[in-house]
């Protein structure tokens, strides 16, 4: 299946806030989870039905309903209505193949991006979609399927980091995309690894092998760009908006957020880079193996022209040659044949063409 662009037939014609779901069939179903937390509290706990949280909306506490598995239509409308989310951002978290992008609305705050997976057997990248909604006391992602990514976030929560537990909506949304950048940052400098260990193989021994390897890494680094390049546009935006929903705080944080998109694409750039350089390297390593072959191919064809000329000569077919009735012409002719092929060679190795 095609990785740059993926699009259904069905999709055609959808009406901007359908709740049709519009990606991979990755799940069977959908699996929220709810952490709800104040300086002092931490409540985690698996939810079954909407209706059981939607007070958390105008709650005290800062809350984050975390949404595995997009399949489920009836639980978007749910979560549409009790939320009181516009459908418009529904439809568009249900379409996973969705740019990534940042939207503000009257109550809330949308944007979504890509993570990423590396598969170190395949050396191939996949990318999910993730989608989050910012309001004021409740944070809600939305992920393709189950994963681990968000764990680390989790941790510092039930550490009772004060800084985290005091903070908004707004810090925890800075805390999971910070997570998703760092994860482009590792998987970049992982793929870089194996990138800057080409190098040593093209000096030593290259090959085919060598090849092969160059242009795959050139594929993947393209489709890191793709996913990276509209994120760093996104977190651009994320930057200079204006809104109530992101404290004053949140400037630095946001600029960390900024300054780590960076480096994930100006190492991206690198790494190309240096795969046009091994490239280069690769096709002059050929070239110059190649002149070797046919320095060494011409240096004794010309070497045997002489030869051949007095073999050639020598076995004229001329009744009146002197040299052919001598007792030791056939080794006077050899001596001549060696003498010039030693000449020749001293003449080769003088010019440092042998």
């Amino acid at each position: 299946m095609a990785r740059f662009l993926k699009a259904k037939k069905e999709s055609i014609g959808l009406a901007p806030d359908a709740f049709q779901y519009r990606g991979e069939k990755r799940v069977s179903g959908s699996k929220m989870g709810l952490v709800d937390y104040t300086i002092g509290e931490l409540t985690e706990k698996e939810v079954l039905n909407i209706d059981e949280i939607v007070a958390y909306d105008k709650s005290p506490s800062t809350s984050w309903l975390n949404v595995d598995g997009l399949q489920d239509e009836g639980l978007m409308a749910g979560i549409s209505t009790g939320f009181e989310i516009e459908p418009t951002i529904i439809s568009d978290l249900l379409n996973t193949h969705v740019r990534p992008k940042i939207h503000e609305y009257d109550n809330c705050i949308f944007l979504s991006l890509k993570t990423l997976q590396y598969d170190e057997k395949s050396n191939k990248l996949d990318s999910e979609n993730l989608s989050i909604i910012i309001k004021e006391h409740i944070l809600f992602s939305f992920q393709e399927r189950e994963s681990d990514l968000f764990e680390p976030v989790k941790e510092r929560l039930r550490r009772n980091k004060k800084r985290f537990r005091g903070a908004g909506t707004d810090y925890l949304a800075f805390a999971l995309i910070d997570v998703v950048i760092d994860n482009y940052i590792y998987i970049i400098s992982q793929i870089g690894e194996r990138i800057e260990s080409i190098d040593t193989e093209l000096i030593e021994s290259p090959s085919t092998a060598n090849l092969e390897e160059i242009n795959r890494y050139k594929s993947e680094l393209v489709y890191l760009r793709k996913i990276i390049k509209p994120c760093r546009e996104m977190i651009h935006n994320f930057t200079q908006m204006d809104s109530d929903l992101i404290n004053d705080y949140m400037e630095v944080h946001l600029k960390e957020l900024h300054n780590n998109i960076e480096l994930a694409n100006e190492s991206i750039d690198n790494y190309r880079d240096i795969l046009s350089d091994q490239l280069n390297i690769f096709h002059s390593n050929v070239s110059s193996k190649l002149n070797d072959i046919l320095r060494i191919l011409t240096i004794f064809s010309v070497m045997f022209i002489p030869i051949t000329f007095i073999v050639g000569l020598y076995g004229t077919n001329f009744d009146n040659i002197p040299e052919l009735h001598l007792k030791n012409g056939y080794y006077m002719m050899l001596s001549v044949i060696v003498t010039i092929v030693i000449a020749m060679i001293y003449f080769f190795r003088r010019k440092k063409w042998f």
